[in-house]
């Protein structure tokens, strides 16, 4: 949680794209590339993916919202502020092994170091943009939408009045025009020479004159669970009247009520989840919230704004305290799919498909098109991009809204399409029940040391820590001889292994938190199979002389064959001894056919 000032920050990246091809480690290559022929309205704004982060840890930093829009994020959800902003916040305060928990709230910044960070990057990335795109920007491709609570009585003090209006207009305090002059005498020191965007100064200068002050434009209003609903109709009343802001307000999943969430979770693999029925009582009620909707809707009409829903709030529950802290944690990512959904089909259902929903619980790869599909959005990340993959994330799930041009547009949500996916995904074999993704974890039980980043874990689970993720790589490659090279530097018998090896590896592999394992066993006996003569050919040559010393091997059994080739390759003369007529032992002689082919045996 360190900030980093203006000058330094732009800097680094250019420092570091320059040398590297690279931006906070994301590569050039992982750059998402802008289609500005599709635009998705996000009330009076539009942007040019419905993507990006939901308000959460990952932006609070400037360099987290740049490395977000980098891979594609264009609906840049900042985090919550709000009054009590000098908090002491207990580590550790997330756990994400697969659907998330955690016990942190609100901001871990102060109201002036929070605004410092979302200006940043909001001028930043005005640079990157014109930079990449090698023209001025007028209208930018991103919006920024400022998240705030928790009650009104803290919005209207003056800390929190400064902040919401410094980010409606940051031409009210001098820092703006500051880092524009910093950024201005760092163009002129040739910030952009040796990169790939030397020569597009002029644009990046021009871009940086036309930069507007309205930061946010739009709020979404988060507000505390169990707070009354006429406060928060009046937060939002006030963001619309008084502020004139396009609003959202954050719902939470127990609108659904006790027994109905309660079915959900346990129908679906979850029943391990703890819930109070008193939790439920104390929240925002169905009737109430349809009400509050209705008059919020009409009043934004009248007001000239926009007015619609973020779903949903994270669902909380109660601590087991084997991980995180306190007596009481709140629910995201895949679990609250089925719930954050099922609010949506009620209130679009009550609505006709005309309010609109800004979306984030529990999306993923696997969702996130038929979501778009039917017509929410923006749609925000948080719990998937701390799962393997990180902010690569998103630019998979920006790639796969591509595929959907004829529905940018789209301003109405079609209710009967949301109310199969609900049932899609409250399917307990769906994408949502705990049985999809298993029980595995890509965790293994060696010691944290300093490089253990470095170690992949599917290396770690095999017992001969074989080069998989390289071996895959060549596979992928279609260089089946070199993979099985590889394979055989650690391997004596992939055809076997090939076959009826128990894979470890595929059960702590990385990518279950993407589409399911990579089938690491499968790929060995492709490069077994098809690499074998190519790699017969090219790799063995059979030494002039005898070896000096002799080794005899006792069976010729899996163990006995893998000792006597390593002996071999060693420098021994080898000979392997076995009573029976045929090599192979268990597996020749007594793993039955339909387990393992006799020819990949032999």
């Amino acid at each position: 949680m360190r900030p980093i000032p203006f000058g330094e920050l732009l800097t680094r990246i250019m420092g570091e794209f320059r040398n590297h091809d690279s931006i906070f480690s994301i590569d050039k290559a992982q750059f998402y590339k802008d289609d500005r022929k599709n635009t998705v309205n996000v009330f009076s704004q539009s942007c040019t993916t419905p993507m990006g982060p939901a308000a959460g840890p990952h932006t609070q930093l400037s360099q987290n919202i740049v490395a977000s829009y980098l891979v594609g994020a264009r609906f840049i959800e900042l985090k919550t502020v709000q009054i009590m902003d000098h908090l002491e916040i207990a580590k550790p305060c997330i756990d994400a092994r697969d659907e998330g928990y955690n016990v942190e709230w609100s901001t871990e910044y102060t109201l002036e170091k929070a605004y410092d960070e979302y200006l940043k990057a909001w001028i930043v990335l005005h640079m990157i943009e014109s930079a990449m795109e090698g023209k001025v920007v007028e209208k930018p491709s991103f919006i920024f939408n400022m998240s705030c609570g928790y009650n009104l009585e803290g919005i209207k003090q003056e800390k929190m009045q400064i902040f919401i209006d410094s980010m409606i207009d940051a031409g009210k305090k001098p820092l703006f025009d500051e880092y524009i002059n910093e950024a201005k005498a760092l163009l002129d020191e040739g910030i952009l020479e040796g990169s790939d965007w030397e020569g597009r100064e002029e644009c990046v200068r021009k871009t940086l004159d036309k930069i507007s002050r309205n930061i946010c434009p739009s709020v979404t209003v988060s507000t505390m669970h169990g707070c009354p609903p006429k406060e928060i109709e009046a937060i939002c009343s006030y963001l619309l009247t008084e502020k004139k802001l396009d609003t959202f307000v954050k719902l939470n999943p127990t609108l659904l009520g006790y027994d109905t969430v309660r079915k959900v979770l346990d129908d679906l693999g979850f029943n391990y989840v703890v819930l109070k029925r008193e939790s439920f009582e104390h929240d925002l009620q169905l009737s109430d919230a349809k009400a509050m909707l209705h008059r919020l809707v009409e009043l934004a009409g009248k007001e000239g704004r926009k007015f619609g829903v973020k779903l949903t709030n994270t669902l909380g529950n109660v601590n087991p305290q084997d991980v995180l802290p306190g007596d009481e944690r709140y629910g995201s990512g895949r679990i609250l799919l089925p719930l954050s959904t099922r609010v949506a089909l009620i209130l679009s259902e009550e609505f006709n498909g005309t309010l609109p929903i800004s979306y984030s619980g529990g999306v993923s790869a696997l969702s996130v098109k038929e979501l778009f599909e039917i017509g929410i959005h923006p749609i925000t990340l948080a719990t998937d991009m701390l799962h393997p993959g990180g902010y690569a994330k998103m630019k998979q799930l920006c790639e796969i809204c591509k595929e959907a041009p004829e529905e940018w547009k789209k301003e109405t949500i079609d209710v009967s399409r949301l109310r199969k996916f609900v049932e899609e995904v409250s399917s307990p074999k769906g994408i949502a029940g705990k049985e999809f993704r298993g029980t595995n974890s890509s965790k293994v039980g060696t010691p944290l040391s300093l490089f253990d980043c470095y170690v992949a874990p599917c290396v770690e689970a095999c017992p001969i820590h074989q080069p998989i993720p390289e071996y895959v790589a060549l596979a992928g490659e279609g260089r089946l001889a070199e993979a099985l090279s590889l394979i055989y530097t650690s391997n004596a018998l992939p055809n076997i292994t090939g076959w009826i090896c128990d894979h470890q590896c595929q059960n702590h592999c990385t990518r279950m938190d993407y589409e399911g394992p990579v089938q690491i066993r499968e790929v060995k006996r492709i490069a077994a199979e098809k690499g074998f003569d190519e790699f017969k050919a090219s790799m063995w040559e059979k030494p002039d002389e005898p070896a000096d010393v002799k080794a005899a091997v006792i069976g010729a059994g899996p163990a006995g064959l893998a000792a006597a080739y390593f002996l071999a390759l060693a420098g021994f003369d080898t000979s392997v001894f076995e009573k029976e007529k045929n090599a192979g032992g268990v597996v020749a002689n007594i793993i039955p056919e339909f387990r393992i082919p006799l020819e990949a045996v032999e």
